[in-house]
């Protein structure tokens, strides 16, 4: 399964507004790739990190999208406010779905016409 890892702090400005991308990803592809949010505070302060380490592919910047492959290869590294649909567009790829252009494009249904059809 795909791998998202989303570096942050707490209290960042910026990782506060990112978390509405992070939201986006989750709202998207939360059942088809795991999505782990790392505090860098908890990253153990070491030279060296080996792969299954969160220190692994974080670097000193917040915050910071990494996308890993089934296989756990890097695919992806997003520094700074990374637009969702850069995102998005990565794991279109991975999951083998239509780019953004020629799909349709989702829209969430209103709750009056949901709970119409509940009748």
């Amino acid at each position: 399964m795909p791998t998202v890892l989303v570096y942050y702090l707490d209290d960042s400005r910026d990782c506060k507004r990112f978390a509405i991308v992070v939201s986006r990803i989750q709202e998207f592809y939360g059942r088809a790739a795991n999505i782990i949010p790392v505090n860098v505070d908890s990253i153990p302060a070491k030279d060296i990190y080996t792969k299954e380490e969160s220190g692994y592919y974080y670097q000193d910047i917040i915050p910071q999208t990494v996308i890993l492959d089934s296989e756990g290869k890097k695919i992806f590294d997003g520094k700074g406010q990374v637009k969702y649909e850069a995102v998005d567009d990565v794991l279109r790829e991975v999951f083998n779905l239509l780019p953004r252009s020629e799909s349709v494009e989702l829209k969430r249904r209103i709750v009056n016409e949901f709970n119409e059809e509940l009748r």
